[in-house]
């Protein structure tokens, strides 16, 4: 199973706009701009904050990932993960429902994704704030930290779903954070 590595910033408005001149100056590429609709799941042996099963919904494909955090001290997250891609949402969430997953915890995302070699940089709008990721390995992510050089960065040592679980709505029992007038039906 591929080992993820990636930091995770929160970020204000105005160290997004200078985080998007860096990006360009340092030669990252924009590569893509999506909205996605995250579905967690709970059952059998998924803990939320260690491990996860997600069906992401972007455009009109689906991913279903599986995540498990690895212990670490450091700020920059390790984690297994597998993902595949689903042709068909709503035949996944069905099945998913016949061996017993829930889904638990629905978060959107508005994100940019960039590429600089084969690192990966992502800036993440969610309905609680603006965060930045950085993907590779651990000595090109403050390699493009220190590139990036944004005063008063902070880390987000918080996953988007315990994020969820703290600024977002229940509705019925499933943990909600949306963007206004967004609902799936």
């Amino acid at each position: 199973m591929p080992i993820e590595i990636e930091k995770k910033f929160r970020l204000s408005a105005a160290q997004r706009k200078f985080v998007r001149q860096r990006l360009k100056h340092i030669g990252a590429r924009h590569e893509r701009d999506d909205v996605e609709e995250n579905t967690l799941y709970t059952g059998n042996s998924l803990v939320l904050g260690r491990s996860i099963l997600r069906l992401r919904r972007v455009n009109r494909t689906a991913i279903l990932t599986f995540k498990e955090r690895l212990p670490s001290d450091s700020d920059i997250k390790h984690q297994l993960e597998d993902e595949t891609e689903v042709k068909d949402p709503e035949a996944m969430e069905a099945i998913l429902g016949a061996l017993g997953f829930t889904a638990s915890l629905v978060y959107e995302k508005r994100r940019e994704g960039w590429k600089l070699g084969k690192a990966k940089v992502v800036i993440d709008e969610l309905p609680f704030g603006l965060f930045m990721e950085i993907e590779a390995d651990e000595p090109k992510v403050r390699e493009i930290e220190r590139k990036l050089a944004v005063k008063g960065l902070r880390v987000e040592g918080k996953t988007y779903p315990q994020l969820t679980m703290k600024h977002g709505k229940r509705v019925g029992e499933v943990m909600e954070a949306r963007f206004k007038g967004q609902r799936r039906s």
